[in-house]
């Protein structure tokens, strides 16, 4: 080992504390789904996913309030990305499922066993959705200015035509009467 190595603690030799805490967290959450209740072992499993995904929310800049993640313990447990994506576990209590909600119903966008593989998917899940941010906002709006609308004209005069066709017709219907 060489001396900078030893310096600062971080040989090959020695685990980080984070990544013993991790490890100790997933054994702990494989034996929990096979002695106690599921729930608690689904959401254990997505809390270290949270864990996981911590690096890419870090890079995430401040301006962009798109992504709000968290744990939704309902009837499934949730861990959300933002408003309209979120991961849940499968049936089988082992599989990330990453799934979206669209007008046209909930489509799955990526499924694994596999922590890392469900991390990428978000990762670039993550990166359209910051893109199509960014092609919204440098879109010109057009600033219309609204087109003259032209002077209407007095409404008493149709008004008053038709007072005077009206008072003609009965005057007409009247005398009609009368040579009866």
């Amino acid at each position: 080992m060489s001396d900078s190595t030893a310096a600062d603690g971080t040989g090959e030799g020695r685990r980080r504390l984070r990544d013993a805490l991790r490890q100790a967290r997933i054994e702990a959450a494989d034996r929990t789904s096979v002695v106690v209740d599921l729930r608690d072992a689904e959401v254990a499993r997505l809390e270290i996913l949270s864990e996981a995904l911590d690096p890419l929310f870090t890079e995430i800049p401040d301006s962009i309030d798109l992504f709000d993640r968290g744990i939704s313990r309902g009837d499934p447990p949730r861990l959300w990305i933002d408003v309209v994506a979120h991961i849940v576990m499968g049936r089988d209590k082992r599989t990330y499922r990453f799934v979206q909600d669209t007008r046209h119903g909930r489509i799955v966008i990526a499924e694994s066993n596999e922590a890392g593989a469900i991390v990428e998917a978000v990762t670039n899940y993550v990166a359209r959705r910051i893109v199509e941010r960014e092609h919204a906002l440098a879109v010109p709006v057009e600033v219309t200015t609204p087109a003259r609308v032209p002077r209407s004209r007095s409404r008493v005069w149709p008004f008053l035509f038709g007072a005077l066709v009206g008072a003609a017709a009965l005057f007409a219907a009247a005398m009609i009467a009368a040579l009866r």
